[in-house]
């Protein structure tokens, strides 16, 4: 079985051949799976994933305890969709789960810059992985005089999270052999309107660990039920505006002077019935260049602070930052591109620009050496 996105009008479309000898090709009656008003679908991608379990699944499993994931790029936002559902192989159809969305408010695998992504079963290591690109954003005729355009994100393990509703991602084990000069904090608290500085480690090229413990809740903003929009509010609320509890979180590829930064950040907002946080990633001051595109991204993190640390990791490399926010539940890459901040002139700082105080129970940065290939 082969699929291929499409559409017709205005309806998404994912479209299914067979074949018994991989040379002559006959379509099924039936799409695997539409949704009107969705746009073409590109580069579709549709695996099984296990209910009990963090192994990957070979492509070819169905059957008790799995489900599977149609992820589909939608060429109307250039993002990555995803659904969660159930795979009838007698009729050869696909039935997300309820609450499972297939527009573009639904989930996705990277709330930044991350496109056209396509996962394979890794059979020896018995973990699914996904690629995924992440594009330019630069104006056209700076790349073109580059020469090149684009890259491809550090390679992720993928797995159902234990809610059965979402993906989770993480970056493969592999790219922990690029580490070198650990650092560790020790706990701190962070007091409102403060920034520590992360020394020892090459701040242009890094990867950081770093867990928020946080307390006083009822000084949480009240979140007003029409902000859905978590990239909206992250552009509305940045790492500028302060808030009750937070934004607090990490200012990666920083010059000096903090002229130039990028920040990812969480903030908690108090909603009707639960605390509702928000991760966003924010490149408002991330260049002095006037012609890149600084779009803030968001989204809202499914994890109760009241129970839970606040774990954001992010994977730094000179144009580049992959955050992954309550354990790899919620992912952002973003492009930059400092004119101060880079090689030695770049620093790493954690901050808290809420007016409650925060603890950093655990820091840990490394600096990043370069990847062999073989």
């Amino acid at each position: 079985r082969v699929i291929i996105g499409s559409k017709r009008h205005r309806r998404g479309l994912v479209i299914l051949y067979r074949s018994k000898d991989f040379i002559h090709w006959t379509k099924a009656k039936h799409h695997l799976h539409s949704a009107q008003g969705t746009g073409m679908w590109e580069c579709p991608d549709f695996f099984p994933v296990s209910i009990t379990t963090q192994s990957g699944l070979d492509t070819s499993l169905v059957g008790m305890g799995i489900k599977h994931v149609l992820k589909l790029s939608l060429d109307d936002t250039k993002h990555d969709y995803y659904t969660v559902g159930t795979y009838n192989l007698a009729k050869d159809i696909y039935i997300p789960d309820s609450g499972s969305v297939d527009n573009d408010s639904g989930l996705r695998y990277d709330y930044g810059k991350f496109y056209a992504s396509k996962t394979f079963y890794d059979s020896a290591k018995k973990r699914r992985i996904l690629w995924g690109w992440i594009n330019e954003s630069l104006p056209q005729p700076d790349y073109v005089k580059q020469g090149w355009a684009g890259l491809q994100a550090i390679p992720r393990s993928l797995w159902l999270d234990k809610s059965g509703k979402q993906l989770v991602q993480w970056p493969i084990v592999e790219i922990e052999r690029l580490r070198a000069n650990r650092v560790d904090s020790p706990s701190t608290v962070l007091r409102g309107g403060s920034v520590l500085k992360v020394s020892g480690v090459t701040a242009a090229q890094a990867d950081v660990d770093i867990s928020f413990e946080v307390s006083e809740f009822e000084k949480a903003e009240v979140l007003d039920p029409s902000w859905t929009n978590p990239q909206l509010l992250c552009s509305q609320k940045g790492a500028s505006v302060k808030g009750g509890l937070g934004p607090f979180g990490l200012l990666v590829l920083a010059s000096k002077n903090l002229q130039e930064y990028t920040a990812v950040f969480f903030r908690i907002f108090r909603g009707k019935n639960k605390y509702v946080v928000l991760m966003c990633s924010d490149q408002s001051r991330s260049s002095l260049h006037q012609n890149t595109d600084k779009t803030t991204y968001g989204a809202f993190l499914n994890v109760d602070p009241i129970h839970e640390q606040l774990s954001l990791r992010s994977l730094i490399d000179h144009s580049i930052v992959e955050s992954f926010g309550g354990l790899g539940k919620a992912c952002i890459s973003a492009r930059v591109y400092p004119t101060l901040a880079m090689g030695d002139g770049a620093y790493l700082y954690a901050f808290n620009n809420g007016t409650q105080s925060v603890r950093i129970s655990t820091l840990t940065a490394w600096s990043m050496k370069k990847a062999q290939m073989n």
